[in-house]
């Protein structure tokens, strides 16, 4: 067999005008080799005759159950057919066969208009954070692209609960400064599976937008942000260290100021010079969306705790048998009792901690001896009066309701 060097040179002489014999006799082949050459419009390519393999007897069963089940794992192919031989050959053989029984999905292009869409992903940093508890656990990060602009906004969360991915999605929205008509989701439990989560549904509306779960095996659609993930991992991550959460968003924060400054090679623009257009088209942000965040009522027992996600917070005793309001967002836990503010605490990270006040203890303990009679309540005690309420002050002020015109 000729190689596609002497088939080129074949036919630059023939075009030539040289003899076909005088081509064989300078390159030292035959005849009909020449003939052949000429008369060939593609170059010589080799290719090996098929050969009977041990996996030959077994291919027609094994493309019958693909035909089937496409995604059959090996292991169960073999089983169902009977292969006793090397597990490894067997699927180095299935992988080549399964590409023909495999559904055919074209991908589109997508064109974004401004204001449009943002896609929402949960990045997961390969490196653990640490913790109030000295421990280190791998944390969500909710990140935020706009679809047109390219502009990426990101936090670090506690949890990937609803309450908590909506608490990020309303500050990151904060920090946009405006709604995109649509927020796009893949099936994330905290936010809907085929059907939006309640709470989400609520923020939705609160903000009048669009919370649009995709469908499965739908990448292209939120393509953008699922690439950014990577992006994050060989360009923020390497060579950085973190003392805590609320270092690492200070970290990323900062680092993507920079990012966002840089061309992106798909628009051949800079996401800060196109965010102001995308912006312009979105909705405008309204001033508040009640009930997000953690929020409970109930009755206070003598275990004067609290819960918030896995968490246990002390409450003021004196409102022991009382219900109270327990609210949390991601940085504080808040607990009211008609009204008055009984504890407030920074909200742990960590799982499982005690968080207690002492001054939540000592006033339990001036309580408990007064229960048993041993000693009387002080009168005046600053340490058993609860928190104000802001009503005095407004009153104090002359901005009581009076006042007002």
């Amino acid at each position: 067999m000729i190689t596609v060097e002497d088939w080129a040179l074949i036919r630059r002489l023939a075009a030539d005008g040289v003899a076909k014999a005088e081509i064989a006799r300078k390159l030292g082949i035959s005849r009909t080799t020449v003939l052949k050459a000429i008369a060939s419009e593609r170059p010589p390519k080799y290719e090996r005759s098929p050969r009977s393999t041990s996996f030959t007897p077994f291919e027609v069963r094994v493309r019958a159950l693909l035909d089937e089940t496409p995604e059959m794992p090996a292991t169960v192919l073999a089983e169902r057919v009977g292969w006793s031989g090397s597990i490894r050959w067997f699927r180095d053989n299935v992988n080549r066969v399964r590409v023909d029984h495999r559904p055919i999905d074209p991908a589109d292009r997508l064109s974004w208009s401004a204001g449009d869409a943002a896609q929402c992903d949960l990045w997961f940093p390969p490196r653990k954070i640490l913790l109030e508890d000295g421990t280190r656990a791998l944390l969500p990060v909710l990140v935020l692209t706009c679809a047109f602009s390219r502009f990426m906004l990101a936090v670090m969360i506690p949890t990937r609960k609803t309450e908590d991915l909506l608490l990020g999605m309303w500050q990151l929205l904060t920090q946009l400064g405006a709604v995109p008509r649509r927020l796009l989701w893949d099936n994330e439990s905290g936010i809907g599976r085929g059907k939006l989560t309640e709470p989400a549904a609520v923020f939705a509306g609160s903000l009048a937008t669009t919370i649009k779960l995709l469908a499965p095996r739908d990448p292209e659609t939120k393509g953008i942000v699922e690439r950014r993930n990577g992006f994050f991992e060989t360009s923020f991550m390497p060579g950085r260290h973190f003392e805590s959460p609320a270092d690492f968003n200070d970290q990323f924060t900062s680092w993507l100021g920079t990012a966002n400054a840089r061309t992106v090679r798909t628009i051949k623009a800079r996401p800060v010079d196109l965010v102001e257009v995308d912006k312009a088209a979105m909705l405008p942000l309204p001033p508040v969306v009640l009930h997000l965040g953690w929020r409970n009522h109930l009755r206070l027992g003598r275990d004067y705790y609290v819960r918030v996600d896995t968490s246990d917070y002390s409450v003021h005793p004196s409102a022991i048998g009382g219900r109270v309001d327990v609210t949390a967002d991601l940085e504080k836990v808040r607990v009211r009792h008609g009204g008055r503010l009984v504890a407030e605490h920074d909200r742990r990270w960590a799982r499982g901690m005690t968080v207690t006040d002492p001054a939540h203890v000592h006033a339990a303990a001036v309580l408990r001896r007064a229960f048993q009679g041993r000693d009387p309540i002080p009168v005046g005690d600053p340490e058993l009066e609860l928190v104000r309420d802001l009503a005095d002050y407004d009153r104090a002020f002359g901005l009581d309701a009076g006042g007002l015109s």
